[in-house]
């Protein structure tokens, strides 16, 4: 099942509450939140206190949207257990920013969350090998993480096919994500690759939102 998941980075935070609400009422079940510590990555984005304040907000209101974080962070063994605690649902780490990828995953699971691994663009699938049958999702970067709005980088179309070449082989079934320079323009090519959670940002916040989220998720439906 292919799914739409719109990033919260991309979101207006002065009308957070009506933004969230308008995904809720569209049947959005996925909420992207990268969180950024300006050395993993040259931005910074939000904490705990700000994704616990929006996951609380939403379930008093009754929207039910699981919280997908993306720790873009160095040594995120640091902060799994305030971040599970804050509401995330599931929990990325990134292969290339800590040295004991399985002590973290197995954290993750530990405190009652689904774990990923994400990758950069120009790390080797290789760094997977042993850990994949632990994992519930692997997350392709479609570009070099800390902005949004960059162009999709046309080697990754490749990658996604390789991952789910190797899903088939080993008999494993984890979920394939990307994010990264998803757009209009882009959605299809990653769809065809195999991708099945689509992190979208400035493609569903940028305009109509409404209107954004229905046109990706008819282009979505076509491949379920």
């Amino acid at each position: 099942m292919r799914i739409l998941s719109p990033s919260l980075l991309s979101a207006d935070f002065y009308n957070i509450r009506p933004q969230m609400e308008l995904l809720n009422s569209l049947g959005i079940k996925d909420l992207h939140v990268d969180v950024m510590d300006g050395a993993f990555v040259p931005s910074i984005s939000f904490g705990m206190p700000v994704i616990f304040a929006i996951k609380e907000g939403m379930l008093k209101s009754g929207m039910d949207i699981k919280f997908d974080v993306h720790l873009m962070v160095n040594e995120p063994v640091r902060y799994v257990r305030e971040i599970r605690k804050s509401g995330a649902d599931n929990i990325t780490i990134h292969a290339e920013c800590t040295t004991h990828i399985d002590s973290c995953i197995n954290l993750i699971k530990e405190m009652g969350a689904s774990a990923g691994i994400s990758l950069n663009p120009a790390t080797s699938l290789s760094v997977l090998e042993n850990i994949l049958p632990t994992l519930d999702l692997v997350l392709i970067m479609g570009v070099n993480p800390g902005f949004g709005g960059q162009k999709y980088i046309p080697y990754i179309t490749e990658k996604i096919k390789k991952l789910v070449e190797i899903r088939k082989e080993r008999n494993l079934n984890f979920i394939i994500q990307v994010d990264g320079g998803v757009n209009f323009n882009t959605i299809e090519t990653v769809l065809q690759a195999g991708a099945e959670n689509i992190v979208a940002g400035s493609a569903v916040f940028t305009g109509d939102i409404r209107e954004n989220i229905i046109r990706l998720n008819d282009i979505i439906k076509k491949y379920n």
